[in-house]
């Protein structure tokens, strides 16, 4: 099957280089317009998945919280080059990077913690999860989701949610070194936090001091095999993410469909296998792995995309709109504030779920009918 897979996607590769040219003039006709999207969503989902395995292997081999950031910061890596192959494009898209943030947000924030909570409650009745790192991500999550997606608003320097340049790279830089920080100290000393905590009844272990962390016991001869074949199943995403675009852009315009779609769409195809992950270990009564993932998922997105599409914005010159709507920012903020409340304890049950689930399905009517 992986061998299969691989094929399938690197024959995808060499068809789009060699003839992508040809096959993407055919977009003016509906059905190879079609064709065309279900064979590069089809590859690029199928790879993906094959990421989630390479990830997972790499999970076991490595232990938390690095087998988690090694699947999040590869599926991140994906939707950076998405939205880069769209802004750098010829129609441009100045919303693209916002409203694929606000999806990922939306997605794994209220859709997956939602479905999540209550298939956990239903199997398990209540979960247990490390409430120091949920805490951590929140914290990280709250002021790169404010600064970029509610602060243009408010700016004097610029209308309509853009930013100055000095500002662009300024909140680059802030963006970068938060996340950078968070990263050092995920890896580092605080790496407990985001482990299963320990059964009830029995005393935590003492952390060790810094510097005194044992070894990894796999050694890289182990690992580098595995991180070659995550490689080779990220490349070709990355390569198809542009044609994809195209045709995504393409059938936007056509369907006079909501310009927020296209950001949806690619947060779908992009966190879809990470959202499956997360929802088996949640079945599995492994709710921290599932708040790594989707905490991390929404962290490394803010972390990573603010930067990227900010900076395409300075060297290409187009503008980038990071502002909200006034809707949009109400929802975030619901949003912030009910994953603040759902992890202040030690424990999930089904109302959070459900809750998460109903600010979800609010996001949802309100892009077809804002």
């Amino acid at each position: 099957m992986m061998l299969l897979r691989l094929a399938a996607a690197w024959a995808s590769v060499a068809v789009f280089l060699l003839f992508g040219g040809s096959l993407l003039g055919l977009l003016g006709s509906p059905l190879p317009s079609l064709l065309i999207f279900l064979w590069l969503l089809a590859v690029i989902v199928w790879a993906s998945f094959g990421v989630v395995h390479e990830a997972e292997d790499l999970a076991e081999r490595l232990g938390e919280p690095y087998g988690t950031l090694i699947l999040t910061l590869s599926i991140v890596i994906i939707e950076v080059a998405l939205v880069g192959a769209v802004m750098l494009g010829a129609k441009g898209a100045p919303t693209l990077g916002r409203d694929t943030m606000f999806a990922v947000l939306m997605i794994v924030l209220n859709g997956v913690v939602g479905i999540g909570l209550l298939i956990g409650g239903l199997r398990h009745f209540s979960q247990r999860y490390n409430f120091k790192g949920a805490s951590s991500y929140l914290g990280v999550i709250i002021p790169l989701t404010v600064i970029p997606l509610f602060l243009p608003n408010f700016t004097t320097s610029t209308a309509d949610g853009t930013l100055t340049s000095f500002q662009a790279i300024a909140f680059s830089i802030f963006t970068v070194a938060l996340y950078g920080a968070f990263l050092a100290l995920q890896t580092g000393r605080h790496s407990m936090f985001f482990r299963e905590p320990e059964p009830e009844g029995e005393r935590p272990a003492v952390p060790a001091a810094a510097g005194d962390e044992p070894a990894p016991s796999t050694s890289a001869r182990e690992i580098l095999p595995q991180v070659g074949l995550l490689l080779a199943n990220i490349l070709p995403i990355v390569i198809l993410s542009k044609s994809l675009a195209a045709v995504l852009d393409f059938g936007i315009a056509k369907l006079a469909a909501p310009p927020a779609l296209g950001g949806i769409l690619i947060a779908m195809v992009v966190f879809t296998p990470e959202c499956i992950a997360a929802l088996r270990a949640i079945t599995g009564n492994q709710l921290q792995r599932a708040i790594n993932l989707c905490l991390g998922a929404a962290a490394s997105t803010l972390g990573m995309t603010v930067p990227a599409v900010l900076l395409i914005g300075v060297f290409t010159g187009q503008p980038v709109v990071l502002g909200l709507s006034a809707t949009n920012m109400v929802i975030a903020a619901m949003t912030l504030l009910l994953s603040t409340l759902t992890f202040t304890g030690t424990r999930t049950t089904m109302l959070e779920g459900a809750v998460h689930l109903a600010v979800f399905f609010v996001f949802l009517v309100l892009v077809f009918s804002p």
